[in-house]
């Protein structure tokens, strides 16, 4: 799964039929086992996991995405151009890597089971 994937999926606002493509695209890739798009809050829009799931990743995931973004914007207090952002953040732990996307109206999550793709 490539980074260039997950950008080209958040240029803007998508609508749902767009949406469906995305996650399609997304999830025939080796190893993906989630997609979850959902917006800023963490209310889930479309998710391939069970509702009890989305709903548990998506309030974890977008707690952590603000946090992140909040980090970012730390970082760049002092700076003269203080207008970055938190553009992609990607966990990795042994068997799984979370790919989080945040763009203006909606967080997309990718999660990948590392060992289906370096098999």
């Amino acid at each position: 799964m490539s980074t260039q994937t997950l950008e080209a999926a958040n240029d803007s606002q998508i609508n749902s039929v767009e949406m469906e493509e995305t996650v399609a695209r997304i999830r025939s890739h080796k190893g993906v086992e989630a997609v979850i798009i959902m917006d800023r809050r963490g209310a889930v829009i479309q998710s391939t996991l069970s509702e009890d799931q989305s709903t548990a990743h998506a309030s974890a995931l977008s707690e952590l995405t603000g946090k992140a973004s909040n980090v970012v914007g730390m970082l760049n207090q002092n700076e003269e151009d203080g207008d970055d952002e938190l553009t992609f953040l990607r966990l990795r732990s042994k068997q799984r890597e979370v790919m989080i996307s945040p763009e203006k109206g909606f967080i997309l999550v990718v999660i990948q089971n590392l060992s289906l793709v370096e098999s």
